[in-house]
């Protein structure tokens, strides 16, 4: 079964803003993640949630020996049992709500320089996770089913 297994979210609108990790957030369609820095009337498609595979955190930690925690990647969504390169362009359900996934998250310079490697960028460029639109307003907890619909 695919699931959410962790959920992070910053209300401060900028990069240097650590990531908090939560139980639960309530999502509005068309806007984004209430509390959230991303979150704004009329938002772009693309900058509404994002998700990271759990997986691809652990296959770094062990291939270069680090211990880098979920949320240091500053995704809002951590994901297991999912392949989400795969759904681009796809509709999901994440516990009682929906979301289309528009894009691949591509890692920056920044999330380089905070997490002290220089192979970030290159390691992440195709498992960086997923930018999505929030199609249907509700709650999302840790521990929800994820469903390609």
């Amino acid at each position: 079964m695919s699931k959410i297994i962790e959920i992070g979210i910053t209300k401060k609108n900028n990069q240097k803003s650590k990531i908090e990790k939560v139980n639960d957030i309530e999502v509005i369609a068309g806007k984004g993640i209430k509390g959230d820095r991303n979150y704004h009337e009329y938002n772009k498609a693309r900058k509404q949630i994002t998700l990271i595979e759990s997986e691809n955190i652990d296959y770094y930690n062990e291939k270069y020996n680090t211990n880098f925690l979920y949320i240091d990647f500053r995704r809002n969504l951590v994901t297991k049992n999912i392949q989400l390169n795969d759904l681009i362009g796809k509709k999901l359900s994440i516990g009682q709500i929906n979301v289309k996934a528009h894009d691949l998250c591509r890692p920056c310079n920044y999330l380089q320089e905070i997490l002290g490697k220089d192979n970030i960028i290159k390691e992440f460029l195709r498992r960086g996770g997923l930018r999505c639109e929030i199609l249907v307003s509700g709650n999302i907890k840790v521990g929800d089913e994820i469903k390609v619909l």
